[in-house]
This record gives C-alpha cells, sequence and structure tokens, in this order.
C-alpha cells in the first residue's frame, strides 16, 4: 500500500479485514498529507459524477453511518444546507439521504435561487485519521516511512501493489497528464455553538463555506485548478473571513486557530484500476478531487474487489 492518507488507510483496513497481509509505505505521515486538512464533510465536492462515483459515495455513506455509533471515531450527524445560485444544479448525491429536504426561502442567504436541507456524517478528520490508524495498526498492518520512486523497487516482496498517493499518483507509472491539482485554503476559527454547516459554491464573492466540528469550524475557501501553490495567502484569507462571516454573521470577530491549504488530487476519471505490464500487479486509488473522504470507504471496497480478482 503506497500512501497513507485517508484513501491508504481506508485500503489497508479493507485488505487486512479480508485476511490480507498489508504494509503501508509512505514519505508523508497521516498528519501531513491532504487528507488532514480536509473539511471532511460527506459531500462530492469537486469530484468525478457518474455512476462509479454515486457507488463510492453511497457505500461510503453507509460506513460512515455505521462507524458514526463508535465514539471515538469522532463522526457526527449533522444538518445543513447547500445553496443553490443556478438552475439544474446535480442533486444526484441527494437521493442517498432520506432526510434531504427542499430549503425554504428563509434557509437561504439573499440571491440564492434554491438549496437542499439534509444530515450528512462529518468527519472530525483531526481525531478521525489517528482513530483509523490505530484501528488498521490493530488488524496487523506494517507501517513504513520511505518514498517509492519506482515499483521494481518492492521486488518480489509483495504480490500486488496500491497506488493511493494522491495529487503524485501517476509518478509510479511513467506519469499521468490527466490528473491536475485544485488549490484549496482554508480557516480555522473558533466554535462559538454552532453546529449547522453550509455550503455556497456559486457565491458571487467566490466559494464559500462553514462547516462546524466539535471544538472549531472550518471555514472556506478556494478551489483554484491547475495551481500547484500551497503557499498561505493573507489576501485570500481576508477574503475567505469576509464571505464566511456575510453568510454566517455568528462567525464575526472568532479568533483564528489556525489556517492551511493543500492540493486536491482531480482528475475528469478516478482511476481505480488495474494497471498492467509492471514488475508486479498495481491497483490506482487516486484523482478523487475534493471528495476523497467522502469516498474513501467506497473505494476501499473496489480495490478489495480488484485485488480478489487477480487471485
Amino acid at each position: 500500500m503506497i500512501g497513507a492518507g485517508v484513501i491508504g488507510l481506508s485500503v489497508a483496513h479493507e485488505l487486512a479485514t479480508a485476511g490480507h497481509q498489508v504494509t503501508v509505505v509512505a514519505d508523508t505521515d497521516t498528519a501531513e498529507t491532504v487528507s488532514s486538512v480536509a473539511a471532511a464533510v460527506w459531500f462530492p465536492f469537486r469530484s468525478e459524477q457518474g455512476d462509479l462515483a454515486d457507488h463510492l459515495l453511497e457505500r461510503s455513506l453507509t460506513r460512515f453511518n455505521e462507524l458514526s455509533i463508535i465514539p471515538g471515531a469522532a463522526i457526527e450527524q449533522r444538518t445543513g444546507t447547500v445553496v443553490e445560485r443556478v438552475a439544474d444544479q446535480d442533486r444526484s448525491w441527494a437521493r442517498f439521504l432520506p432526510d434531504a429536504l427542499e430549503a425554504m426561502r428563509g434557509q437561504l442567504p439573499p440571491g440564492a435561487l434554491s438549496g437542499v436541507r439534509a444530515t450528512v456524517p462529518v468527519i472530525m478528520i483531526p481525531a478521525y485519521l489517528p482513530w483509523l490508524r490505530q484501528e488498521v495498526a490493530g488488524k496487523g498492518v506494517i507501517f513504513k516511512q520511505g518514498k517509492v520512486n519506482d515499483l521494481s523497487e518492492l521486488g518480489t516482496s509483495a504480490d500486488a501493489a496500491v497506488i493511493a498517493t494522491g495529487i503524485r499518483g501517476g509518478e509510479l507509472l511513467g506519469g499521468d497528464s490527466l490528473i491536475y491539482p485544485i488549490r484549496g485554503q482554508i480557516v480555522r476559527l473558533a466554535n462559538p455553538g454552532l453546529t449547522e454547516w453550509i455550503t455556497d459554491e456559486d457565491n458571487p464573492d467566490g466559494l464559500t463555506y462553514v462547516f462546524p466540528r466539535r471544538e472549531d469550524i472550518i471555514v472556506g475557501g478556494t478551489a483554484i485548478e491547475d495551481s500547484w501553490d500551497t503557499a498561505l495567502d493573507l489576501e485570500t484569507e481576508r477574503a475567505i473571513l469576509e464571505r464566511a462571516s456575510k453568510l454566517v454573521p455568528a462567525l464575526a470577530e472568532q479568533p483564528v486557530l489556525g489556517r492551511a491549504a493543500g492540493l486536491r488530487p482531480a482528475r475528469q476519471k478516478i482511476r481505480l484500476e488495474y494497471v498492467s505490464g509492471y514488475d508486479l500487479p498495481a491497483i490506482t486509488a487516486y484523482g478523487h478531487g475534493g471528495a476523497g473522504v467522502s469516498l474513501s470507504w467506497g473505494t476501499a471496497e473496489r480495490v478489495l474487489s480488484l485485488i480478489q480478482e487477480l487471485n
């Protein structure tokens, strides 16, 4: 298993649960992956649309719902609003949510055309990732720190390799011209007691979302395609806070607890397939865009199926 972000850990969990001996190799600690700065609300943000993505999304929802009853997993069911400012927005995701309803006018910001109200899993990522890693280690998975530059380095020590290295997903396969970064920047604020989330992707002032967690609130954001810049931009932060406070006035003057920027690994089609022609069988699991957490368990189940097909 190459990669220790949320996809890599989820895949390792499923493979080990099925009885496979798994070694996770990564040059970046889980706490330093792009997964660690994800807002982590179940929603298909900036990811592939279609039958495969819908299946992965639905399966992941089922798994997160099951995990939400485990206190240590740090997953809570939270209600919120998806704001729509243009007609005919994709609502395919809403059919998986039994309580999804049309938002009433009073629940929408000025200028909104429509919206959807729903309850979804909110994954408290600072606690969830360590919990998941501990669960994986408890199943006998071995973790090794290091960078794999070529699949041939694994030699005969592995029967197969799963590549889940996010934005660097194509490097071990000689490159992948279809993968590209979507730069995201977020600010972490103190939580004055909010629980409801809201996302306003087509806000005329820029992408805006507010995702309360237990002790803080993630506000964003940006979605700049083909930008490899991971440096924090203070002017971008100022604009994010201004938009978020306009959308949710209770955020005004809340202390800033932290800030982060990262690169979402985007691809028109998620690369989730067996790849031949290498020193050992390889399976790719990358290109999830801004929905890596939301698609993680469905992806892990699909990788397990591909491994079983090899046997």
